[in-house]
């Protein structure tokens, strides 16, 4: 038989040697630590193996696992499907059917103290790559079109999310995706069903509702695919996943966190009660407030009725009429009396004028000498005898010639 490097299209090797040479390069591995999540267990009768599934708590991933009846009985607390594992096997392949399983030889539980470690290091990863960030959370819609949920068929969850939603808002509608709340299928399940509703237009937000339950119980919502899951839709999710002490790491991701189902119900949808007395109230302060303005203005236009000028507009124009009269006669008097302080002012101006007029002197008893040359005669020595001269009076001249000259003071 040619070996598996000699082997070429004319002489090809055998299945059998190719699956012996898989079984033999596995068995070289040895011993290998894994951890996984423990799902469709089987005790078949008068067989000394117990079959097991070790799913992926991540991936979509499973490998077949396989130990001694002895070690399966011997753990204590028995193993359930859906417990967290870690198994001490050796990878083995089956040749005549060519499958690869695990072989247990040993297997110890993951206790509480570690899956809450485990689920701590879990939400330090997700919390560094932002899932948790607080700008992240959407609103809830004031009232839903449609809700989404989420939940175990027939639960108690369902019923209260349901009723109590109901009896806020009789009509609120719900679209009920149902899906298993624990053990392996429960993650995938509702991923599943997260991604149909999210997916339908009509639906406003999704509640993620289950009742309370232990650690294990619980560690679906912790579920890092989960998680993921819901960061990524874009219609805003509420979770309602056990009671107040309960924080599954879907808590810290979900847009809202309801203590409980019931106090989802609240969340998503207000009191109808509450509301109508809201707008009763409401109403009333709105009839209250407008009563009091209507009241003020009513105030306002009953003083403005009340001034006299609004009882008889007449009013202010008898009022301006007086004015303008008052004021049209102190114009006059003011004109009067400036008028007659200027007749005065020129009457005393024109008398000092006419006291400085030559014909004022003249109007008492003077005369002016001229001589023949029209020159004024102001001494006796200026003229001669048989001279003529010119005398103006008040009121006309004096033709005369000079018959005899004196000197000296007439009045000595």
């Amino acid at each position: 038989m040619p070996t598996l490097r000699d082997a070429t299209q004319e002489a090809p090797a055998p299945v059998r040697a190719v699956a012996n040479a898989v079984s033999q390069w596995i068995e070289q591995l040895g011993g290998v630590w894994v951890e996984g999540q423990l799902a469709q267990i089987s005790r078949r009768p008068g067989i000394n193996t117990v079959f097991m599934t070790l799913r992926d708590t991540v991936a979509d991933i499973s490998v077949p696992l396989t130990c001694q009846r002895t070690l399966f009985d011997s753990l204590n607390p028995p193993l359930v499907e859906g417990a967290s594992v870690v198994v001490h096997a050796r990878p083995s392949f089956y040749a005549n059917r060519g499958t690869f399983s695990l072989y247990a030889r040993q297997i110890s539980m993951v206790g509480l103290g570690e899956l809450l470690a485990r689920i701590e290091r879990r939400r330090q990863l997700l919390a560094a790559e932002g899932l948790f960030a607080p700008e992240l959370k959407r609103d809830l819609p004031f009232l839903p079109g449609r809700v989404g949920l989420i939940t175990a068929p027939n639960s108690a969850a369902e019923r209260d999310v349901l009723e109590n939603a109901r009896r806020r808002w009789p009509g609120v509608e719900f679209e009920v995706a149902y899906a298993a709340m624990q053990g392996t299928r429960s993650a995938a399940e509702v991923m599943e069903a997260l991604d149909r509703l999210d997916r339908n237009p009509a639906v406003d937000v999704i509640v993620i509702a289950r009742g309370g339950g232990s650690v294990e119980d619980l560690l679906p919502f912790s579920d890092e695919a989960m998680i993921r899951a819901v960061h990524k839709v874009t219609t805003p999710v509420v979770s309602a996943i056990g009671h107040e002490p309960d924080s599954p790491l879907l808590d810290l991701v979900a847009d809202i966190r309801a203590s409980t189902p019931t106090d989802a119900a609240k969340l998503i949808v207000p009191d109808m009660a509450e509301e109508v007395r809201g707008v009763l109230w409401a109403r009333d302060r709105v009839r209250q407030v407008v009563g009091q303005m209507v009241a003020r203005e009513q105030t306002r236009l009953d003083d403005l009725r009340a001034r006299p000028v609004m009882r008889d507009p007449r009013t202010i124009l008898d009022v301006r009429s007086d004015e303008v009269t008052e004021l049209r006669e102190r114009a006059r008097r003011h004109l009067s009396h400036r008028l007659d302080r200027a007749a005065d002012d020129i009457g005393h101006q024109r008398a000092r004028a006419q006291s400085l007029s030559p014909l004022a002197t003249l109007q008492r008893g003077y005369a002016v000498v001229q001589d023949d040359s029209g020159q004024v005669v102001t001494t006796v020595g200026s003229i001669t005898a048989k001279q003529k001269l010119s005398i103006r009076v008040v009121d006309g001249r004096i033709n005369t010639t000079v018959s005899n000259i004196e000197e000296g003071d007439p009045d000595e």
